[in-house]
C-alpha cells in the first residue's frame, strides 16, 4: 500500500493513505540508508507501507528542498519532498528578515529546480517609510522573476489573494519564527486551526510554536507544508564557483566575463560587477552573494 507522509516526529510518521490517516515507524533497512541526510523519510515523500505498517521504501522524489543540518554539519536535513512551489513568508520587522536568509532559500530552490516565491507578511505593522522599503525590495525580486507581495493575514483582499496562490499545487511555507505562518495559513482556512504564538518583546523574534513541519489538506484544493521556524538556512552541497550560476540575474552575465573562473569579487573585465555599476543587479542581493561564497559553509 502507498500513502503520503503528512509529518514526520523522527520516530513516527503520519501517513495517508487510501484507508485513512495511520501512524507508521520505518522499516529497518530505511533507518540505515542515506545518512548523508539526517532524516531518511520527509514530509511530502509517497511511500510503500508493508503488511504490519512499516515503511519500507520511498517512491522517487520529484524533488526536494534542503539545508545543512545545524547540529551534524556534514549532514543534511530534507525539509520536505515533491514540492510544486516554495513561499518564504518573511517580515520587515518583528521580526525582520534579512535579504540574505530570503536569497539563500531562492538560490537553493534554484538548485533544486522548485519555483519560489515571497510572501511580506505583516504589512498592518508598517508605517509608509516601511512599505516604500518593502516594495523596493519586492520590485527587485519581481524584475528577475520571483513573484512577490506584501500581505497581512488582518486583510481579506490578501488572505483571498493568497488562498488563490496555493489552490491546487503542494505548496511549503518557510520563513522565520515569528514570521506570522501559521496565522496567515489560519486566515486562508479556518479548518486548519495551527497553533501559533507570540513574538519574545526581549529580542524581538518568535518563538517556535510548529514543532515538525506537517502537511495539511486545504479546502480550496491542494496541500500546504507548514515548517517550523528556522534561525538560518545552512547552504547545502553547493560549490563556490557554482552559486552565481543559482543567482538569475546573474546565469546569463557570468558568461560574458573575460575569465572562465571568474569569482565576481574584483577581477577586471567582470560582467557581473558591470551589471551592480548599471543596474542590472541589485546591490543587495550581489553584496548577499559575496557573503555566501566567503563563508566556511560552501566548498571550493
Amino acid at each position: 500500500m502507498n500513502g503520503r507522509v503528512l509529518k514526520s516526529t523522527g520516530s513516527f510518521y503520519k501517513v495517508n493513505t487510501p484507508d485513512g490517516i495511520i501512524e507508521c515507524k520505518l522499516g529497518g533497512r530505511l533507518r540505515l540508508e542515506e545518512l548523508k541526510h539526517t532524516n531518511p523519510v520527509s514530509v511530502g515523500d509517497i511511500v510503500i507501507l508493508s503488511e504490519e505498517g512499516l515503511i519500507i521504501d520511498i517512491e522517487p522524489r520529484q524533488n526536494y528542498l534542503i539545508r545543512k543540518s545545524v547540529n551534524l554539519s556534514k549532514q543534511t536535513h530534507i525539509i520536505a519532498a515533491n514540492i510544486d512551489f516554495i513561499w518564504i513568508v518573511a517580515t520587515y520587522k518583528q521580526p525582520r528578515t534579512s535579504t540574505g536568509f530570503i536569497n539563500r532559500i531562492l538560490i537553493t530552490a534554484e538548485a533544486y529546480q522548485i519555483p519560489c516565491g515571497i510572501l511580506y507578511n505583516k504589512k498592518d505593522l508598517l508605517n509608509d517609510d516601511d512599505k516604500d522599503e518593502v516594495e523596493f525590495l519586492t520590485h527587485a525580486f519581481k524584475k528577475i522573476g520571483y513573484p512577490a507581495y506584501l500581505v497581512s493575514a488582518y486583510d481579506k483582499s490578501d488572505t483571498d489573494l493568497v488562498r488563490n496562490l496555493l489552490a491546487g499545487k503542494t505548496s511549503l511555507f518557510t520563513g522565520h519564527s515569528g514570521s506570522g505562518k501559521s496565522t496567515l495559513l489560519n486566515a486562508i482556512d479556518s479548518t486548519l486551526n495551527i497553533r501559533t504564538g507570540d513574538i519574545s518583546r526581549k529580542f524581538e523574534k518568535g518563538k517556535h510554536t510548529t514543532t515538525f513541519a506537517e502537511m495539511f489538506l486545504l479546502q480550496s484544493g491542494g496541500y500546504v507544508i507548514d515548517t517550523p521556524g528556522l534561525k538560518e538556512f545552512g547552504l547545502a552541497s553547493m560549490q563556490k564557483n557554482e552559486i552565481s550560476g543559482y543567482f538569475r540575474e546573474m546565469q546569463a552575465l557570468r558568461s560574458k566575463c573575460k575569465f572562465y573562473n571568474c569569482m565576481h569579487i574584483n577581477e577586471p573585465d567582470c560582467e557581473i560587477i558591470r551589471g551592480v555599476s548599471d543596474g542590472r543587479i541589485a546591490p543587495f542581493r550581489y553584496d548577499d552573494y559575496l557573503v555566501m561564497i566567503t563563508s566556511d559553509e560552501v566548498a571550493d
